[in-house]
C-alpha cells in the first residue's frame, strides 16, 4: 500500500512540473497580445557605483571631480525586435527626466508594447527640435515637470538635456571649485542625440513576462570620453567653470553617445 502511494504522489508531482512547464512554455512562446517593459538607468563613474557630493573622480586630465547633480532627458524611446520589427514609443508619453537623487526617476515603466522578443533599444538625449518646434501647448504636461525638475533654461532658451554639475581641482585649481556642464540649443547648433544599444538577452515583452533593461551610464564619459574636456579651461573664476555653450558643447554631445551600455535584461 505505502507503494501504491508513493506512486500516486510521484504521478501527481510530475503531472503538476508537467503543467507548470508547459504553462511557461506558453507564457515565452505566445507573441500575442501586449505587455509591459521596465527600464532601469543605473548611474556610474568609470565602472564604479556613483556617490553624490563626496565620491572623488579622477580624469585623465588629472582633474578630480565631485559631483553633486546629475539629471539628464530621456525621450523618443524605440525598440527594435529580433525581425528588425521597431515599435516607437508614444512620442507624447516618451519624455523622462533621469534624477540620481531621486531614485523613482531611475526607472522607467513602459506600457501597451506589442509582445516580440526585443533585441535593441534606441532613445534621444534631449527633448528633439521637431517636438520643440511644436511650441508651448505641444510640449504637454511635461513642460511644466522639467521647469520644476530644473531643466528649462526659459521657454525662449529651450530644455537643459544634460545638467551634470558639482566641485573640481585640478593641478592649477587647487582650492574646490563649483562647475556646472549643460547641454540643449545653443545658437545653430541643437545639441539633441540618439543612442541605440544592443541587448546582451532578447527582452520577452509578453502579456505574462515584464521584462527589465539595465541600462548603465557611465558619467566619466560626459567630459572625459573621445572627446577630452578640462574644467580648468573653462573656469571663470568667482562663477566656476561653466559649460553651457561653445566649441565644447557638440564635443560632449558626442560623448554622450558611448555612455551608455546594457548590463543585462531580467525576463520575470
Amino acid at each position: 500500500m505505502k507503494n501504491i502511494k508513493n506512486f500516486f504522489a510521484l504521478a501527481a508531482a510530475t503531472m503538476l512540473l508537467t503543467s507548470c512547464n508547459s504553462d511557461d512554455d506558453n507564457a515565452i512562446t505566445n507573441t500575442t497580445g501586449t505587455g509591459n517593459l521596465k527600464v532601469e538607468y543605473d548611474n556610474s563613474y568609470a565602472g564604479n557605483d556613483l556617490i553624490l557630493g563626496t565620491q572623488p573622480n579622477t580624469t585623465s586630465n588629472a582633474e578630480v571631480l565631485k559631483i553633486s547633480t546629475v539629471k539628464y532627458i530621456v525621450s523618443n524611446i524605440v525598440l527594435i525586435d529580433e525581425n528588425g520589427v521597431a515599435f516607437t514609443y508614444p512620442k507624447s508619453q516618451s519624455y523622462f527626466i533621469i534624477n540620481e537623487a531621486d531614485e523613482n526617476s531611475l526607472m522607467l515603466n513602459l506600457q501597451n508594447i506589442p509582445a516580440a522578443n526585443y533585441t535593441k533599444i534606441k532613445f534621444g538625449i534631449g527633448v528633439d527640435q521637431a517636438q520643440w518646434e511644436l511650441g508651448a501647448d505641444g510640449q504637454g504636461d511635461f513642460l511644466a515637470h522639467a521647469d520644476a525638475e530644473e531643466m528649462l533654461w526659459s521657454w525662449s532658451a529651450g530644455y537643459k538635456f544634460l545638467a551634470f554639475e558639482g566641485q573640481f581641482t585640478s593641478p592649477s585649481v587647487t582650492t574646490e571649485t563649483d562647475f556646472m556642464v549643460h547641454t540643449g540649443k545653443t545658437g545653430s547648433d541643437y545639441n539633441y542625440t540618439e543612442v541605440t544599444l544592443d541587448l546582451p538577452q532578447k527582452a520577452l515583452v509578453r502579456s505574462a513576462i515584464t521584462p527589465e533593461i539595465h541600462v548603465v551610464a557611465d558619467l566619466s564619459q560626459i567630459i572625459d570620453g573621445g572627446n577630452k574636456i578640462k574644467l580648468t579651461d573653462h573656469n571663470m573664476g568667482g562663477m566656476g567653470a561653466m559649460i553651457m555653450g561653445g566649441a565644447a558643447l557638440p564635443l560632449i554631445t558626442q560623448n554622450l553617445n558611448a555612455m551608455f551600455h546594457v548590463a543585462h535584461v531580467h525576463n520575470d
